[in-house]
């Protein structure tokens, strides 16, 4: 079930990239954090179906993912978000699948079927691709003097505006992380014999 669950997570997340690439015909797609999480997860997924693959990165790549989905749907795509943004392709194959659907199958999979023990200041190991890609999005927007998301925008919020809500998202991310940690941990309280496999099946997890 396990390997099922990853190579359908791995199969969204391609799928929903080459359907966002056939209805905008643009590249520049890869831009967004949307579709770089998307990347990474399918390949973490992939790889983890045919070899053991460490827990923290398993934990890191399902971070990202979930991230993906929830600043979409709390912010992006709600309506009393400062943030809202007007998308005629809400309703597409591709939104569904890489805000939605790759989202909740690598939730699934992380706390219901992999459950391997990850520490808790792996939470903030993991923001390190956020802020990366925070430093990409800002240093590429001074050139093309473009940002991918409205909270990024350094000329409607200016720089200050942009640190105060990337500070802000920092610390919803390193929550975010320890709920995945924690909850983790609390379901293989709840499964030991699954949590055991997970060891078994992945010597490389972090304990």
């Amino acid at each position: 079930m396990t390997v099922v669950f990853r190579a359908l997570t791995a199969l969204s997340a391609v799928a929903g990239i080459v359907a966002l690439l056939l209805y905008t015909h643009d590249g520049t797609v890869f831009v967004y954090f949307t579709v770089q999480s998307s990347v990474i997860i399918a390949v973490v997924s992939a790889l983890a179906t045919v070899r053991p693959v460490a827990a923290w990165v398993r934990g890191g790549a399902t971070l990202f993912s979930c991230i993906t989905g929830s600043v979409y749907h709390t912010l992006l795509a709600n309506p009393s978000s400062p943030f809202f943004m007007e998308d005629n392709g809400r309703n597409t194959v591709h939104n569904l699948l890489l805000h939605t659907v790759t989202p909740l199958l690598a939730a699934v999979t992380w706390l219901l079927l992999d459950r391997a023990p990850v520490r808790w200041w792996f939470a903030a190991v993991w923001l390190g691709y956020p802020l990366v890609y925070l430093g990409f999005a800002l240093v590429r927007g001074v050139f093309v003097d473009e940002y991918p998301y409205p909270f990024l925008d350094v000329n409607e919020l200016g720089y200050n505006g942009v640190a105060i809500t990337s500070l802000g998202f920092t610390v919803a991310f390193f929550l975010l992380g320890l709920l995945l940690i924690v909850l983790g941990a609390a379901v293989r309280r709840l499964l030991p014999a699954s949590h055991q496999h997970a060891r078994i099946e992945d010597p490389a997890g972090v304990q």
